[in-house]
């Protein structure tokens, strides 16, 4: 079977199935109710509209840290999707006949890839759609920019749409890897919304830390994108380092999903399958 037919065999398993729109929908309400939340009080603050002292964020940087929500807060769905995208098919033994039609299994893998960067694409217009619309609905009823005639927004906008489509391809990396679901996505969520989160707002405290959290993917992935509310909370500590720069942060990023996707090609992928 040539990649062109592997791949619409495999976009025809991801979109059959339900898995892809409910982690879309979980993600566009996620995303939209935590950008409404900080739209809310960083433009109220801003304006000086909050009682007592509220956030003290510049009002130039205010678009950038809220449309950037999608991805500061919402990249584990991407990674989600990305490793179901592998793990499920492990889980229900459907890789056997995708083998059996395509014996390369390299072949199989590079569709999941291709098909994984349309998901991403799918999924970053989501985040951006869920970030950008409440956000900006705050700021221009608080009389603030919206950043809409800056390059620079639209910029960022497109460095988050090729954030999304790299955790799509660390998430498929994952899945190759561990071929258990529920210890792939146990082993997601608990880095993601635990462990790095932790580290790098250690980092702000311990001197020299931070130099070796810049490279971690979370981090990375902020790099690339520009902005992050996680940053800019975790700045506000005794030590900061300098952020990778945002071409910097995409290369880190994407060298975590290639090196995730070999290692689970070079010890999983070729191994028999039941």
């Amino acid at each position: 079977m040539s990649l062109i037919n592997a791949s619409r065999s495999e976009a025809t398993k991801q979109f059959s199935t339900a898995m892809w729109w409910i982690l879309a929908i979980v993600l566009f309400v996620y995303v939209a109710f935590t950008a409404t939340a900080l739209g809310f009080v960083f433009s109220a603050a801003s304006t000086g509209s909050l009682p007592g002292n509220g956030p003290q964020i510049p009002a130039d940087m205010l678009p950038s840290l809220l449309y950037s929500s999608a991805t500061s807060v919402g990249y584990v769905f991407p990674v989600l999707i990305g490793t179901l995208m592998v793990t499920t098919e492990f889980r229900h033994k459907t890789l056997t006949p995708t083998f059996l039609a395509t014996p390369r299994r390299s072949t199989v893998l590079i569709a999941k890839v291709l098909i994984g960067i349309l998901l991403g694409v799918l999924y970053a217009v989501v985040g951006i759609v869920a970030s950008v619309a409440p956000s900006a609905g705050f700021l221009a009823g608080f009389g603030l920019d919206t950043g809409f005639s800056s390059g620079d927004t639209w910029a960022l906008i497109g460095r988050m749409v090729i954030a999304f489509v790299l955790w799509v391809l660390v998430g498929i990396g994952v899945g190759a890897l561990v071929r258990n679901q529920v210890g792939a996505i146990v082993g997601v969520l608990v880095f993601t919304q635990f462990l790095e989160p932790i580290g790098r707002v250690a980092a702000s405290f311990v001197e020299g830390l931070s130099d070796a959290t810049k490279f971690l993917p979370g981090a990375a992935g902020d790099a690339l994108v520009g902005a992050s509310v996680l940053s800019m909370s975790a700045g506000t500590g005794a030590s900061t380092g300098d952020p990778l720069e945002w071409w910097a942060g995409g290369l880190v990023l994407l060298g975590y999903a290639a090196v995730l996707i070999f290692l689970g090609y070079l010890f999983s992928w070729r191994r028999d399958v039941s």
